[in-house]
C-alpha cells in the first residue's frame, strides 16, 4: 500500500501524523521531457557502508541519557527553552520513525531511490570538479542587465511528432533579460534555456523572477486578487554552519523583515510557510519580530525528519546542535476577503506533523508545497510562490538570487534517452 503510494504520488502516508515523501518522484510531476535524475539529487547519505547496516528504531537517541542530562545542567535559559521544545516534538518524532521502520514494502522502495532505470553513461553525474555559474557574482555586476538568458520552445508541442520524438528543426527561441525580470514558460511541456553556455531546465507552467532583495518589490502583483494563496520561505538565516561550509552567503536576521509579505498575499490572504532552523535565538525573532511584522499569525509546525537510506536517522535525535530534523513554522497572512465574509472556510492544520525523507544537496528543502494545499485560502489551484528558492516547480513563482541554481541540466536526464 504504502510502496503503490510512494511510486505514484512520492507521498506515502505512514500515519495519521506521518508521511514519507520522495522529492523526486515529486519534482518530476513538474517536467514532460527531462526528469530529475535520482543519482544527482541524492548525493549523501547513500553509502554502501551505512546502507548494509540494519535499521534499527531511534534507540541512539535514548543511549547516554544520563550523560545528557548532565549537559543539559550547563546550558543557558534560552538554551533550556530549546530542548523543552525538543521534548515536546521528540514523541512525534519518534512514532513516525517507527512508523517508517515497521513498513518493510517501503524501506526496499528507500534503498533504491538512487537507481537510474537509464543505461550507463546515459545519465550526466554532477562531480565536485564541474563549473557551476555563481548568479550572485552575475547579478552583482554592472552587467547584469545585459545578461539575456535564451529559452528553446520546442515546436512539436501541438502537431510535429515523428515517432514520439521531437524534431531537431522545431525549435523557436526567445531572447529575454535574464535578472530583474519574471521568465515564463506558460506552455504545458517542460524547456530547455541557455544562459553563458549552460544549460538549464525551466517547468511547464512556471516562472521565475532572479535578483536581489532590493528588487523584491517588482514582485508585488497590481492587484491583491492576483496575489499569492503560499508563500514558502526559506531565508539564507544566520548559521556558522554555513559559513563553515562556504555554501552560500547567509544575511542577518534584520534584513528579512524587510520582505513584503502582507504585498505579495492574495486578496482571500496567503498560508505561510517559513524554514527555520532549531535555534532558539531565531525561533524567538521569528514570533516576536519577524511575524508580527509580516502580518502573519502563527497556526501549526512541521518538522522534516531526515534518514539515510536504510531508514537510520541521519543523526542521533538529542544531539543539541546537529539534531536530524528541521521545523517548518506555518501561519495566515490577511487579504482583503479574510474579514468581509468572502474568504474561503480553512481546514484546521495538524500541529506537529511529521514528514521524512532523504535529504539532496546541502540546504535543499523538499517539496512540502503538496501537503500543504488543504490548509491553503482561496479557490483552486492556488498561487504559489517560493522566496529565497534554488529551483523551479511547476505552477509556482521562485524568486531569489539563484532560482536556476537546481535547474542546471546537470542534474536531469533526458526521457528521450531512457529504455
Amino acid at each position: 500500500m504504502e510502496e503503490n503510494q510512494l511510486m505514484e504520488s512520492g507521498v506515502s502516508e505512514l500515519n495519521s501524523n506521518a508521511f514519507f515523501i520522495d522529492p523526486v518522484r515529486i519534482l518530476n510531476h513538474s517536467y514532460t521531457r527531462f526528469r530529475v535524475s535520482p543519482s544527482t539529487y541524492y548525493s549523501r547519505f547513500f553509502d554502501s557502508l551505512n546502507s548494509a547496516q540494519s535499521p534499527k528504531a531511534s534507540e541512539d537517541s535514548r543511549k547516554g541519557k544520563r550523560k545528557r542530562k548532565k549537559k543539559i545542567q550547563s546550558l543557558n535559559e534560552r538554551e533550556q527553552i530549546a530542548d523543552r521544545r525538543h521534548q515536546e516534538v521528540k514523541p512525534f518524532l519518534l512514532k513516525a520513525h517507527e512508523a517508517l521502520l515497521e513498513a518493510t514494502d517501503l524501506l526496499k522502495v528507500l534503498r533504491n531511490l538512487r537507481n537510474d532505470v537509464c543505461s550507463v553513461g546515459e545519465c550526466k553525474e554532477l562531480s565536485q570538479e564541474s563549473s557551476e555559474l555563481s548568479f550572485m557574482e552575475l547579478g552583482g555586476v554592472w552587467q547584469a542587465p545585459l545578461c539575456e538568458i535564451v529559452l528553446n520552445y520546442q515546436q512539436d508541442d501541438k502537431t510535429l511528432q515523428n515517432g514520439g520524438f521531437p524534431l531537431a528543426q522545431s525549435i523557436e527561441q526567445k531572447v529575454t533579460p535574464a535578472f530583474n525580470n519574471l521568465v515564463a514558460n506558460e506552455g504545458s511541456y517542460d524547456i530547455e534555456a541557455e544562459l553563458f553556455n549552460h544549460k538549464y531546465i525551466i517547468p511547464k507552467r512556471s516562472c521565475f523572477y532572479m535578483s536581489d532583495m532590493q528588487q523584491i518589490d517588482s514582485l508585488i502583483p497590481a492587484g491583491s486578487d492576483c496575489g499569492f494563496n503560499l508563500i514558502v520561505i526559506d531565508p539564507p538565516w544566520e548559521n556558522g554552519s554555513a559559513r563553515q561550509k562556504v555554501r552560500y552567503p547567509t544575511l542577518p536576521n534584520r534584513y528579512f523583515l524587510s520582505l513584503p509579505v502582507k504585498q505579495l498575499c492574495h486578496t482571500s490572504g496567503a498560508l505561510v510557510a517559513l524554514w527555520v532552523t532549531n535555534r532558539e535565538k531565531l525561533r524567538d525573532f521569528v514570533e516576536n519580530d519577524l511575524f508580527p511584522k509580516w502580518g502573519v499569525t502563527y497556526a501549526a509546525s512541521f518538522y522534516w525528519l531526515k534518514v539515510k537510506a536504510n531508514g537510520m536517522l541521519t543523526g542521533e535525535l538529542d544531539l543539541f546542535h546537529h539534531r536530524p530534523y528541521e521545523c517548518l513554522l506555518l501561519g495566515y497572512c490577511d487579504g482583503k476577503d479574510t474579514h468581509s465574509g468572502n474568504s474561503t472556510r480553512l481546514n484546521p492544520i495538524p500541529d506537529n506533523r511529521v514528514f521524512i525523507s532523504v535529504p539532496g544537496d546541502y540546504s535543499r528543502k523538499p517539496p512540502i508545497g503538496e501537503l500543504l494545499l488543504d490548509y491553503v485560502p482561496g479557490s483552486m489551484p492556488a498561487r504559489c510562490v517560493e522566496l529565497f528558492a534554488r529551483e523551479m516547480i511547476a505552477g509556482w513563482t521562485s524568486w531569489g538570487n539563484e532560482p536556476l541554481h537546481f535547474q542546471d541540466s546537470r542534474y536531469f536526464v533526458s526521457k528521450t534517452m531512457e529504455n
